[in-house]
């Protein structure tokens, strides 16, 4: 398996639960956990609920971010999850998404970012995320 400097997630959640998709605080409540459950260190967010329904909204975390999208009135959510370093773990979110969202059907796909071969970082190489 390729070494690269990031994994970038993004997914697709069908027949999620209008009431929890329209709730912008709850949305953020999640997200927020969801970072937490795959090990990353938050650092800011910003959520904006859209009238008359749906809401965006990304956590900036030490070792990239997550976003979401949502529209409540066609039970759907779109995830972009992207985290650098070996400390975190990107399903682990989507996971708790997927189920705290209550999604009946998902699409995804993980992405290689910064592939060490293709930039020329030897593969040996250790890249750490430092956290502040």
């Amino acid at each position: 398996m390729a070494k690269s400097l990031g994994r970038h997630l993004i997914s697709e959640l069908y027949d999620c639960d209008e009431e929890i998709l329209n709730d912008v605080q709850q949305i953020e409540y999640l997200m927020k956990k969801a970072a937490i459950e795959s090990g990353a260190t938050i650092v800011t967010s910003t959520f904006h609920r859209f009238l008359p329904h749906g809401v965006s909204g990304a956590i900036i975390v030490s070792e990239s971010h997550l976003a979401i999208h949502t529209w409540p009135e066609y039970n759907y959510a779109s995830l972009d999850i992207y985290t650098c370093g070996d400390s975190v773990d990107p399903w682990k979110a989507f996971y708790y998404l997927k189920d705290a969202l209550n999604s009946k059907r998902q699409e995804s796909q993980e992405f290689k970012r910064g592939v060490f071969s293709t930039i020329g970082i030897p593969e040996n190489s250790a890249h750490k995320v430092e956290v502040s």
